[in-house]
Parts: C-alpha cells; structure tokens; sequence
C-alpha cells in the first residue's frame, strides 16, 4: 500500500491552495447574505478521534469569520456512512456539512453491503484540510516495544491478542489488517463506533494494540498512557522524530495514512461553495490551528473544491481494490 500517488500531488494541491485564497472573491456579494444561521458540521466518527480533532479546530475559526455558530454533530456508525449518508441527502444551502475522510470517500464506496452515495456525484468539494499520519500503539502493559517484538509475540501466541479500531473497514481497520498479511501474524479486531472509545478501551487495557491517526494519540503517548510502535507513513514525523515508521522497524512496504476534508452536499450553490472555501483555507492559516496540527504532524493543505475532487477520484481508484481485499464489509 502506497502514498506515492498522493505525494506526487503535493505541488499541485499547494498551487490550488494559493488560488482558492486569491481568486475566489469575485461573488463577494452574493456571499455577503451567507450564512445567516449557525451551520452544522457532521463528523461521521465518535467524539475524541483525529476527525473531530480537526473538524473542531476549524469549526471554530470559520465561526469566527463567518459569523455564525458551527455546530459540530457526531453522527458516528457503519464506519462513518451513517454521517455521511446524512449530509448526502441534505439540503445543498450550506448549513449542512460533512468532515469527509478516506473512510467515507474512498473505502466505504468498496465495502458497503448497501451503496447509499456515490462519493464523486451525491457531494460537493469544499477543501482538502489535511493529510494525517497513522501509528500503531499499545498498552503500556503488552509485553513488545517493538515492530519485530509484536511480531514475534503474535506469532508465538496466534488469536491470543486483538486490535481495536474505529469500526470496520476504516482506514485504522485495514491498517491492522495490513499488518497481519504482512507480518503473517494472527490477532483478532475489535472494531468500535470511532477512535475515541477504542482508544479509551486501549488506555485501560481491555484491549492492548490500535492503528490510530497520531492527533488522538499523541497526548496519550506524551503523557505515557501508550505505548507507540512505529508511525504508517512512509517517513518518519516531525511531533516523533525519535519514533521509526513500521516499515523500517522491520516491515517492508507497509504505509497507510488518513486525510480530512469538506464536502457538502451536491449542487451546493457557487458563492456559498466560495465562502465555505475561503474560510475554511483562512482557518488553517490560524496561528494556533496550524500549530496544533503542526505538533502531531498533520500536513496542512487548504485546497480549491476541484483539487479536491480530483482527490477524491484517485483515492477511490487506488484503494477500493485493496478494501475489496481485505474482505471487510459494512452493513
């Protein structure tokens, strides 16, 4: 499994950053009458996972310049197809959005019993906000400290550990899963209705391993409660440098690795496509919330609607066959 196709895009979504910020102030007019009522932002998890993490951070700054309230709803269920569905069938006058993920636009499209939206055609694009890194962590209690360590433990004593996740076919799923083909290991998983309460079952012990985003665990890594194996991305992070990606702790060719971004619902009228746009890219320009992605190395994009829905379409391209795959499937 590999970023390739989404590093090799950077440059470009860079350049559609500085665009959506320049050249989209010529409805200004239209866009002054919007919004004029409190806007609900779904984040299809549970509260306390990265997604909510960021959907908070910038909820809160767009409030700010928009003038109006963005209420966050946690809509979690079915690996965050109930909160997507939801924001699929809304009225498209923007006071209804969805913090999509790869979850919601590029691997449940591939495993979902029931299709119930197409990802490209029932949304809108607003911004891609952010590329975030994943990491495998324990229970300070689980005998391994390492890649080759967990390894080795789980295949000393196959089916005897389980890993938490935030609900079946998400990305933290199948980097579990990934792992066990691998490392030809056997553990069993225990999925939940987000990261939140899979990471509080981790930090208490009922279940000693998760693949999590590392902005929901970075705290309980600092302050000791996990335990961190190894980063999925391809290259280490900046917030762990002293932390090894599991490829180079011993293996090769793993990486997965998780984003953000606004949708709304389809047919969502220019202007109001425009200002959504431009405040939610001013938000990521905030001080405080570009250092508090910054600090668990979330890397801050900020695009145009069309950058992201280009996004959209190679992610869908490249993982709906491994999510095929893995055999996982969502009622």
């Amino acid at each position: 499994m590999s970023t390739s196709g989404y590093l090799d895009r950077r440059s470009l979504l860079a350049g559609f950053s500085a665009a959506s910020l320049t050249g989209l102030a010529g409805t200004a007019r239209a866009q002054a009458s919007f919004p004029t009522r409190p806007i609900t932002l779904v984040v299809p998890f549970a509260a306390g996972g990265s997604t909510d993490i960021v959907a908070r951070l910038v909820g809160q700054k767009m409030a700010e310049t928009l003038g109006q309230s963005v209420v966050i709803e946690n809509r979690a269920g079915a690996g965050g197809n109930v909160g997507a569905t939801a924001v699929a069938r809304a009225q498209p006058d923007g006071y209804t959005i969805l913090m999509g993920t790869i979850a919601t636009h590029a691997l449940n499209p591939a495993i979902l019993k029931a299709v119930t939206f197409d990802p490209v055609k029932d949304f809108t694009p607003i911004s891609l906000l952010a590329v975030v890194p994943n990491v495998m962590v324990v229970n300070p209690s689980f005998p391994a400290k390492t890649v080759q360590e967990v390894i080795k433990l789980l295949k000393e004593n196959p089916g005897k550990y389980s890993y938490a996740s935030s609900g079946v076919g998400t990305p933290l799923h199948l980097s579990g899963e990934l792992f066990k083909s691998l490392g030809g290991v056997n553990m069993n998983h225990v999925p939940y209705r987000g990261a939140g309460p899979a990471l509080n079952d981790v930090v208490s012990g009922a279940v000693p391993i998760m693949f999590d985003n590392l902005p929901s665990s970075a705290q309980f890594i600092r302050n000791g409660q996990l335990r961190a194996i190894g980063v999925t991305t391809k290259e280490r992070v900046a917030s762990f440098p002293e932390l090894p990606t599991i490829a180079e702790g011993g293996l090769a060719g793993y990486e997965t690795y998780t984003w953000n971004a606004l949708f709304g619902p389809a047919n969502l009228p220019k202007p109001i496509l425009e200002r959504l746009n431009t405040e939610a890219n001013k938000a990521l320009t905030d001080a405080t919330v570009k250092q508090r992605l910054n600090d668990v190395s979330a890397q801050i994009i900020g695009s145009t609607p069309e950058a992201l829905g280009e996004h959209v379409k190679l992610e869908v391209a490249k993982w709906a066959p491994i999510a095929k795959a893995s055999g996982a499937t969502i009622e």
